[in-house]
């Protein structure tokens, strides 16, 4: 025979009433997937990639550093890391920034090779960035993300020796081989680079 359960107190009643009745985007946006672990940028959350979708390495020592790429994800912060996490979609980069808040999930270590580029020479020697959003809303680049995917930008070149300049610093579309238009035509580069080199100081 099961024992009866005592009944609530109105004070829990109360609370639960009240957590009803707070609308759900006013909630903060859970970590879902945030686990401790080392990272490699002091503002970033752990947010894993499956190991599926990254190449172990010892970078820089067996490929040097030497690009970052910009990327942007067409699709929600939470969705991009779902597919990193996903085996069958054979992706992944280092670092995703929110739109929102510019809050830096790392997915990939550093030493590691994520596969961003589409290409295998350009993935050994760069650091790859998504950025939420899509490329033909320029509402998706706020101030936030801005300053906070530059001080990233700028944190990796200083650690690598990577000159601060469009040689180094390039969109995906620039990659050879690539069909991708990312970060495309509302990503301000003269308004980034400027950031970075700030951030760099």
């Amino acid at each position: 025979m099961d024992r009866a359960r005592p009944l609530p107190s109105r004070r829990r009643l109360l609370k639960g009433a009240a957590l009803a009745a707070v609308p759900y985007a006013l909630l903060p946006d859970a970590r879902a997937g945030a686990e401790t672990h080392p990272v490699d940028h002091p503002l970033a959350e752990w947010q894993p990639a499956t190991t599926a979708n990254c190449t172990p390495a010892q970078r820089p020592a067996d490929h040097r550093i030497d690009l970052v790429i910009i990327h942007v994800t067409q699709t929600s912060y939470r969705k991009a890391l779902g597919v990193f996490r996903s085996p069958a979609k054979a992706v992944s980069a280092h670092y995703v920034v929110r739109s929102r808040d510019g809050n830096i999930a790392q997915c990939v270590r550093e030493t590691d090779i994520a596969w961003h580029a589409g290409n295998w020479d350009y993935n050994t020697r760069s650091i790859g960035i998504e950025h939420e959003g899509r490329v033909e809303r320029s509402s998706s680049f706020t101030d936030v993300m801005y300053a906070q995917s530059a001080r990233l930008t700028a944190d990796i070149c200083v650690k690598y020796g990577i000159p601060r300049d469009r040689s180094h610093i390039i969109g995906h579309y620039e990659v050879p081989g690539t069909d991708h238009t990312d970060p495309g035509p509302h990503w301000d580069w003269e308004r980034y680079m400027g950031l970075v080199e700030h951030a760099a100081r």
